[in-house]
């Protein structure tokens, strides 16, 4: 089973940018399509971004396109999601997770086992 690890949230600035790492183990990243969620309090679980198992395929919500590029390093077991010209409505919890496709919206396969999630404030 795939196990994954977010980390890289943190408070920023609106305007700021981060890079997020999900680090997983277990089996290659090779057979899976791979997706970034985000959860605001209160809210429904939102797919941002996917990248298809080859690498040669992403994909992103409407709300992110443009802010957001998702890559991913196979020798290293690790999907990134670089988060530019954050705004306040980004706030969330951020989680990645294998995807049945990398067409949006995105959904996790039915064997995904989330992590623990990364904080990303956006506040001045």
């Amino acid at each position: 089973q795939l196990q994954v690890v977010e980390s890289g949230g943190g408070l920023v600035q609106p305007g700021g940018s981060l890079r997020l790492s999900c680090a997983a183990s277990g089996i290659s990243l090779s057979y899976f399509h791979m997706g970034w969620f985000r959860q605001a309090p209160g809210k429904d679980r939102e797919g941002v971004s996917c990248i298809d198992k080859s690498g040669t395929t992403t994909n992103y919500a409407d709300s992110v396109k443009g802010r957001f590029t998702i890559s991913k390093d196979n020798a290293k077991m690790t999907v990134y999601l670089q988060v530019e010209d954050l705004k306040p409505d980004d706030t969330a919890v951020y989680y990645c997770a294998p995807v049945t496709s990398c067409y949006m919206p995105i959904s996790p396969t039915y064997y995904a086992s989330w992590g623990q999630g990364t904080q990303v404030t956006v506040s001045s």
